[in-house]
């Protein structure tokens, strides 16, 4: 059996120390290319696990409209996947939690997916989230991932039978992203009454940690879904909150987690 990845044994770390996992989602390329070490970096010392790196795209199926304009202002700077590969490798000295990936297939097609995997590897990417690639179609990319420290985090949705669950839990690496809502991402009032089942679920069949993401963007949420599971992915807050500029939001939303 091969060596779990980096990225599931800082996950699990943080589970057996007690604690939760809080991974920031950023647009990266949203405030141009320059802005990216400096938000990597304050994600960093304000204490996230791992920062989820979003690639922009022209057509987002799981995207809200915070992150849909995100993207379209990081396009503006002329952002891409691979620039944005490229911008990290320049600074990933200084990095010392996992990056992770978020970005659709079609962006790799267009690099080439094995010049995509050593770009990755060149940057110090710790783990790959690729929304619209179904589990039938892993192989495309994982046995691209043969031998690398690069994990492919699996989506798994409120809607998914329980036998595909199972499915997606065995061969998931990293740690299992359980979608929160049906539909995009964005902010929301509240959650449904089946997803305290859905994650209880989830867990009791997963070998590895379950973060919960979509949706959640204040403290209360974080606490509240964290309690849940092993952790969580906010997104549309911290986006928001890098471009207005108020950065002591992203703090707020982290000293809130549940230990």
């Amino acid at each position: 059996m091969m060596a779990n990845k980096t990225l599931q044994n800082v996950m699990e770390a943080k589970v057996a120390q007690g604690e939760k996992a809080f991974v920031a989602y950023i647009m990266a390329g949203d405030g141009g290319l320059d802005a990216l070490r400096e938000q990597i970096l304050f994600l960093q010392e304000a204490g996230v696990t791992a920062i989820e790196l979003g690639i922009p795209f022209t057509d987002p199926v799981a995207d809200g409209p915070v992150i849909q304009e995100a993207g379209l202002r990081a396009l503006a700077t002329g952002a891409n996947l691979r620039a944005i590969l490229k911008t990290i490798s320049s600074f990933k000295e200084e990095i010392q939690i996992p990056l992770v990936v978020m970005t659709y297939l079609n962006p790799i097609i267009a690099f080439g997916i094995e010049d995509f995997v050593q770009a990755c590897e060149q940057s110090g990417i710790s783990g790959l989230i690729i929304p619209d690639l179904p589990l039938e179609e892993a192989t495309l990319i994982s046995d691209e991932l043969q031998g690398t420290d690069i994990a492919l985090v699996q989506l798994v949705s409120l809607t998914s039978p329980q036998q595909r669950i199972e499915k997606i839990a065995k061969a998931a690496e990293g740690f299992i992203y359980a979608v929160t809502v049906n539909g995009i991402t964005g902010v929301r009032q509240g959650f449904t009454e089946q997803l305290e089942q859905h994650l209880s679920n989830l867990k009791k069949v997963s070998q590895i940690p379950v973060l919960a993401g979509f949706g959640i963007s204040n403290a209360q949420q974080v606490e509240e879904i964290s309690a849940m599971v092993d952790g969580v992915i906010v997104g549309s807050a911290i986006v928001q909150a890098f471009h207005e500029g108020h950065k002591e939001k992203i703090n707020e939303l982290l000293n809130k987690q549940p230990v």
